[in-house]
């Protein structure tokens, strides 16, 4: 076996039948999570197993999200006024139903203040994803997006499936590649074809659109990696299941190598704000916004912690079925 390939096991269940329409199985294995080449929470590279799973060839799609709430009334986290007793010190005019939303400048703009781009949107939800005056008609086979944490765990019980461990959704972002920069090899762009949607020109002022598209594209729309998965990377980034820590941080005895779910909800609370203490889980895969000029995390290894409460333009999920022991 070459040094490119995964340690692969599982297979006998390649021919069983998906658990749901649109699964595709993931054969359990060993590989390199993370990475020494790049930020700082990827590191240190380490060696860690996981059983195989089936999993979800696309993201949630707003028609699905659709017949979810449809059928259970379901309210998003978004769409209810947040809870004050939460957020000490937060204005009235904040405590309303909202969500974050991208605002493109129409110029350079310094890039170490992100409240240049990201606003607060009064009325932002996964039916409006860009605000009150947005919709999703037309756009059912689209990712859906402003999912807070609890909203992916209320659809997936609904499903009948998971939300994937951090470690889970990065052996499967992989493709049966080791140590690949990214989900299909070393290149960005190989023979200058876009395999993801991604930013291309100088974040967040200028998109010169190599891929085609500007914010989010239609599920599929890019090449599937070599589990058969499409959109593992870019387009929108994906919840896992994880508290986020620093992989050489891990605390708790629960942290192994094989099947690992890192970290603990108190360990995961952003050290920049100790008033307000929302956990943080891990995300993974990128989105429509990373550009190589900021946030280079179109790439497996990269992850970034997000608050279970913040539901933003950029967030969706990809759930998965473990398998039957």
């Amino acid at each position: 076996m070459s040094s490119a390939e995964i340690n692969l096991s599982g297979k006998e269940n390649l021919t069983a039948t998906p658990p749901s329409e649109n699964m595709v199985w993931i054969p359990g294995g060993s590989f390199m999570m993370g990475s020494n080449d790049h930020y700082e929470e990827e590191s240190p590279a380490h060696k860690v197993t996981v059983d195989g799973f089936w999993m979800d060839k696309f993201e949630l799609t707003n028609a699905e999200f659709r017949k979810f709430v449809d059928e259970t009334n379901y309210i998003t986290f978004c769409e209810k006024p947040p809870n004050p007793e939460d957020y000490p010190g937060a204005l009235p005019e904040m405590l309303v139903p909202a969500s974050v939303v991208f605002r493109k400048p129409d110029h350079r703009v310094d890039t170490r203040d992100y409240f240049n781009w990201w606003t607060y949107i009064p009325g932002a939800n996964w039916k409006h994803p860009f605000g009150s005056d947005s919709s999703i008609e037309g756009k059912d086979n689209y990712p859906v997006v402003h999912l807070a944490y609890e909203d992916v765990e209320a659809y997936a019980k609904w499903a009948g499936k998971e939300i994937p461990t951090e470690a889970e959704w990065e052996f499967a972002s992989r493709g049966g590649l080791e140590e690949k920069e990214y989900a299909w090899g070393d290149e960005m762009y190989p023979e200058e074809k876009a395999m993801a949607n991604t930013w291309q020109g100088e974040f967040p002022h200028e998109n010169i659109l190599t891929d085609g598209y500007e914010l989010m594209a239609p599920v599929g729309s890019f090449p599937p990696n070599g589990f058969g998965l499409y959109d593992i990377i870019g387009n929108v980034w994906e919840w896992t299941t994880d508290w986020y820590q620093q992989h050489n941080k891990f605390v708790n005895s629960c942290c192994s190598d094989i099947n690992p779910r890192g970290g603990v909800p108190e360990s995961s609370i952003d050290p920049r704000t100790p008033d307000i203490l929302i956990p943080r889980k891990v995300m993974k895969g990128g989105s429509y916004l990373c550009a190589p000029n900021y946030c280079r995390r179109y790439r497996p290894a990269a992850r970034m912690a997000q608050p279970i409460d913040t539901s933003t333009c950029h967030l969706g999920c990809r759930l998965i079925v473990r398998s039957k022991r």
